[in-house]
């Protein structure tokens, strides 16, 4: 890598990765410990990997994708370590042309919560946060959350909130404790309501809760879909048949990298019969709507 090289040239990108996991930090600490790092790579089928912020600019680079990137906050529930938000961002600076640093707060940190979400993004230049409500122990709709939401709407920034099940824990006794329910999408009906000046994006197709993720993103004029976490010939039809038609503008690429590729991904999307206009729509230009990325 050869350091900055420019801002994003959003014309030469082919897509914008929404959904990229940092897994290590640049002194080697991981984001997950082994036995849930191994169950998460079990579940997606594929190699435990886990890249700093240095092997995913050079990653996307190659690719000519931008990748948004974040770790998850969520040493509070876990015991987890959580990887610094501020080391993710500064290193992500140096790569202006294919890195968006998100940032993620554990809502359990309250007002301190508060400020260091408004220190990441006007000292740090994050540009988002990443929630997961399963992982971090939390029901996103509940009101000692709202002071937060307030904080990144009035920020500009958007959140992204995983929605459905998840590979962590998954197939461990009690799944480590990770309750699944508070990834319902229909919770998140409640914040896009309450706060309609805050950018959302549920990620991945949202079973057993497709529809519900469908209707919201239909209903919630700030509220896209990512389609990461899955591979693409593994998506619920109804969810394809929205991306062509009703949700052809809310609807966003995301990977789930490293546990899922995204070559891996483009391949099996390529075989979705997915509209040509449609396309490109998904892989990049939503994206950057959604990202007020122009």
């Amino acid at each position: 890598m050869d350091g900055v090289t420019g801002q994003l040239d959003l014309d030469a990108l082919v897509a914008i990765d929404v959904h990229v996991h940092v897994h290590a930090d640049a002194h080697g600490h991981l984001a997950l410990d082994d036995e849930l790092n191994a169950a998460a790579a079990k579940y997606f089928k594929g190699d435990p990997y886990d890249p700093t912020v240095d092997d995913i600019a050079a990653d996307y680079r190659e690719k000519k994708m931008a990748a948004v990137i974040f770790t998850v906050d969520a040493e509070a529930a876990t015991g987890q370590m959580t990887l610094s938000n501020e080391e993710i961002a500064d290193i992500a600076a140096r790569y202006p042309d294919v890195l968006i640093p998100f940032g993620s707060i554990d809502p359990a940190r309250g007002k301190a919560g508060i400020r260091a979400a408004r220190r990441l993004v006007t000292e740090h230049g994050v540009r988002g946060f990443k929630f997961h409500p399963s992982f971090q122990d939390f029901l996103p709709n509940d009101r000692s959350v709202y002071p937060l939401y307030d904080e990144l709407q009035d920020l500009g920034v958007p959140a992204l909130f995983h929605t459905g099940q998840t590979g962590i824990g998954s197939g461990l006794p009690g799944g480590r404790g990770i309750k699944l329910r508070y990834s319902d999408p229909m919770l998140l009906d409640d914040v896009a309501a309450d706060f309609p000046g805050l950018t959302m994006i549920m990620a991945h197709p949202s079973v057993p809760w497709q529809d519900s993720a469908i209707a919201v993103a239909q209903h919630k004029a700030n509220v896209f879909i990512d389609l990461s976490g899955w591979s693409p010939k593994y998506f619920p039809p109804q969810l394809v048949r929205a991306a062509n038609t009703l949700l052809k503008h809310k609807v966003l690429f995301g990977s789930d990298y490293p546990l899922i590729r995204p070559e891996r991904w483009i391949r099996d999307f390529e075989q979705l019969e997915i509209r040509d206009e449609v396309k490109p729509l998904i892989m990049k230009e939503n994206a950057v709507r959604a990202l007020k990325l122009r």
